[in-house]
């Protein structure tokens, strides 16, 4: 596995993390507990989850197996609330799923952060709440997440105060970040010194679907997985591409992918004019 850092927390992450929005309240515990085993044993570290994932099993079952070796990994979540005294109730609950005594990043959980979601966290409290339970201890790194770029996300990102954001990109979804003007809400992070993870890595199967529906025969013997998650990880913006891993064998060729650096893409001159 191949690291990057952080943004300016400093961090040194795992450049696939583990993404644990697919896990359901149904979630068989133990292949769980074998995938993360599996993946801590080939050097991944980075976790990201929520409260509401898997309505908080996502949460209970990454606790119980990351518990005894808790200093290995960078654990992530988020709060629905924007508000402080939802704020300090989804902190609590998931510090209690999780069970540590620390989250190392806290994330706003958004969609479009909209003009209303961006006024709770900047005018009614929000990030005060977040900065206090850094000040706590309970949490290291401030961050939100958003489905794509918008007004909002823009006046987040430009107040300074948060170190990380997670955000779409892959193949098919560019709007994000432009690499023909080299533009967009990734390149407003990275000049704040944001750390970049994604989420939707390789298109949730959509770039997939598309390509074998169109060219059945042709697409037999490719490895589009492969080949998307390859396309993120040559975006040089990029420190951490979220990935489900719901098998043993989603880690081992993720993890392929990452150390195969020979394979990397030159978006740069593939997007020259």
């Amino acid at each position: 596995m191949q690291y990057r850092t952080l943004g300016r927390t400093r961090l040194r992450v795992s450049e696939v993390g583990y993404g644990g929005g697919r896990i359901r309240p149904d979630q068989d515990e133990h292949s769980l507990l074998q995938i993360l085993h599996r993946a801590q044993d080939l050097g991944l570290n980075f976790i990201d989850t929520a409260p509401t994932y898997g309505q908080g099993r996502s949460e209970t079952l990454i606790g119980k197996a990351i518990r005894r070796q808790r200093d290995h990994w960078i654990l992530a979540t988020k709060t629905e609330s924007y508000e402080p005294k939802g704020i300090l109730a989804d902190v609590e609950g998931s510090l209690r799923r999780l069970q540590t005594d620390v989250i190392d990043i806290l994330q706003f959980h958004g969609g479009w952060q909209s003009r209303g979601d961006v006024d709770k966290i900047l005018n009614r409290g929000g990030l005060e709440t977040y900065q206090q339970l850094r000040k706590e201890g309970k949490i290291r790194f401030l961050g939100f997440s958003a489905d794509g770029p918008s007004a909002g996300v823009e006046q987040l990102i430009a107040t300074g105060e948060f170190d990380v954001i997670q955000i779409h990109y892959n193949l098919m979804y560019q709007s994000t970040c432009d690499l023909f003007g080299y533009r967009g809400v990734m390149v407003d992070a990275e000049a704040q010194e944001m750390g970049i993870i994604l989420m939707r890595s390789t298109t949730s199967d959509v770039f997939q679907k598309l390509m074998r529906q169109s060219f059945p025969k042709e697409m037999k013997e490719v490895d589009l997985d492969s080949f998307l998650l390859n396309y993120v990880l040559s975006n040089l913006l990029v420190d951490v591409a979220l990935m489900s891993l719901r098998t043993l064998n989603d880690v081992e060729w993720t993890n392929t992918v990452s150390d195969h650096v020979d394979a990397r893409l030159d978006l740069r001159e593939i997007y020259r004019r």
